[in-house]
Formats: structure tokens, C-alpha cells, sequence
């Protein structure tokens, strides 16, 4: 496995070694040891979410404050989105920036979220199937958001807005600079 840090420190792009022949494929899409290695920190996931979505559903930007901030390690098993995370740690010398990529059934890539980056993604294929390890448990109170077309963030979703499928609940999300971070 190759890892590559982002522009946002601490959130790592990752590429599995794939092993191809003529039954198909295989490769380890996770191994503690390995990871913690690659990352120089150690990270204990203990719930893992999958989510379906047809094409042009937009999820986030999410994050979870607090003591229930949650780092992510994500990744698509079936499809393609355009993957987005924003930096919203104060203090941080990337606060206020966002790095996006291509995670897809066939670059097997994966990225890793930190805890204090908003996450969020669009579905570029017909559909998609995607897969987070989460290390943090949910909590409603402590959820937070962030309007995916705020204009000081500036995100190119690829997509054109018309095709986009929002949930109402997203829809209501605050720009950046309003945003409890």
C-alpha cells in the first residue's frame, strides 16, 4: 500500500497493491497495523457504515464536534464519486481549504479523514456503493455541517448543479464562516 499526504494535514490518500489474473482481483482494503504504520498515528475504528446512492446525490459536507469527532477512512466498492474534505481546525494552516479525488471501484483508492475535517461526496457513476470506517460513535447532538455550494469554499463538484440530489436536511446546512466548527 502507497500513502500520500494531502495538502490537509493529516488526511492521507491511500492505494492498495491489487493483485490481478484471469479470475479477477484481490487486495487487503485494511490492515490495522499496516495503516496506524503508513500514518504515523494510531487509529482504532469501531463502527463501519456503507451507504447506497444513484447519480448526483450529494452527502455533506459532515462532521461531528467535539468528543464525538470522528475520523474516517473511506472508500467506494461499487462506482465512482467525487470525494471532498474541508479543513475546519482552527488554527490549522490549511483552515479553510479543501482537497477532492476520485474514489472509484477501479482506482481502489481510499481516503483517510481526520477528525476536524468536514466530509462530504457526489456520486459521478449511475450509482455507487460506499464504505466508511468510522472511529468515533455517532451523536446527533454533536453533528455539524457545512452548505456544499458555500461560496468561500468554492467546491467544483464536477457535476452540474441541476443533477445534484440534496436532502432537505443538507440543504439547510450554514455557510463556512456561519458553521459552529
Amino acid at each position: 500500500m502507497t500513502v500520500k499526504e494531502t495538502k490537509l494535514k493529516g488526511c492521507f490518500i491511500l492505494e492498495p497493491k491489487v493483485f490481478e489474473d484471469s479470475r479477477g482481483y484481490f487486495f487487503e482494503s485494511f490492515n490495522q497495523k499496516i495503516f496506524n504504520n503508513l500514518i504515523g498515528k494510531n487509529v482504532n475504528f469501531i463502527q463501519d457504515n456503507e451507504s447506497f446512492s444513484s447519480k448526483g446525490v450529494l452527502r455533506g459536507l459532515h462532521y461531528q464536534r467535539g468528543e464525538f469527532a470522528q475520523a474516517k477512512l473511506v472508500r467506494v466498492v461499487k462506482g465512482a464519486v467525487l470525494d471532498v474534505a474541508v479543513d475546519i481546525r482552527k488554527g490549522s494552516l490549511s483552515y479553510g481549504q479543501h482537497v477532492s479525488i476520485e474514489l472509484s471501484e477501479k482506482n481502489k483508492k481510499q481516503l483517510f479523514v481526520p477528525r476536524g475535517v468536514a466530509h462530504g461526496f457526489i456520486v459521478l457513476s449511475d450509482s455507487a456503493i460506499f464504505s466508511y470506517k468510522c472511529d468515533n460513535f455517532y451523536n446527533k447532538e454533536s453533528e455539524g455541517g457545512i452548505i456544499y455550494n458555500d461560496k468561500d469554499l468554492n467546491i467544483d463538484w464536477k457535476l452540474d448543479e441541476k443533477e445534484f440530489v440534496v436532502s432537505e436536511k443538507d440543504l439547510q446546512l450554514p455557510t463556512f464562516k456561519e458553521a459552529i466548527l
